[in-house]
């Protein structure tokens, strides 16, 4: 009778334990992709800011080349329009899928293809381009570019770290039981694959 009533509190005692290192390790596993997510959606807001710099400086820019004579119109509706579509799209962080990734990715790329046009276009204005306003704002449209290229890469580093994290065994179940999904990656803009051709 001790006996078996010793070895019931030895099998309960060893149930309780697994149970609590079972909790202990799904709270720990939890928190950690809490904390991985929320580097996500923290670098999704650096990402965004550095969108936002761009589009802000971008009025001033065109307002500037707008006192060129004959510059041509076009060029400078397609740079507003382009800005106008990519201020339009929005992103939650915590709902992000690989298409609303694409298509956020399309409405930037088309701003910078207008702005590529425009400094094309520019070219042919050696009056503009002397003015300190507009080498002023060229400056600082070229750093915000920079700073795009590097938040768009710190947000893929943070995202991997998540989506590897939540797809390893077996925090992969506590992953699915907690609606923790993987966030879509910055893709290379098309054509950045190919060289630009220089000719002389």
């Amino acid at each position: 009778m001790k006996k078996g009533c010793l070895i019931s509190i030895i099998v309960v005692a060893f149930l309780a334990l697994v149970v609590i290192s079972m909790v202990i390790w799904g709270t720990k596993v939890y928190n950690g992709m809490v904390t991985m997510q929320e580097s996500v959606t923290s670098q999704w807001g650096n990402v965004e800011t550095s969108y936002q710099r761009r589009s802000d400086l971008i009025p001033n820019f065109v307002n500037t080349v707008k006192g060129a004579a004959n510059f041509e119109q076009t060029t400078l509706t397609q740079v507003i329009e382009a800005r106008a579509k990519a201020t339009s799209i929005n992103i939650d962080p915590t709902k992000m899928t690989p298409e609303s990734m694409q298509q956020f990715q399309q409405a930037q790329g088309q701003v910078s293809s207008a702005l590529g046009r425009l400094m094309v276009v520019m070219e042919q204005y050696p009056e503009l381009k002397a003015t300190q306003n507009f080498r002023d704002l060229q400056v600082e449209l070229e750093g915000t570019e920079n700073r795009i290229s590097v938040e768009r890469r710190k947000f893929n580093e943070v995202a991997l770290t998540y989506n590897t994290y939540i797809r390893r065994f077996p925090q992969n179940f506590l992953a699915g039981m907690f609606g923790f999904q993987n966030k879509p990656y910055f893709a290379a803009d098309e054509g950045a694959d190919k060289a630009p051709v220089v000719t002389f």
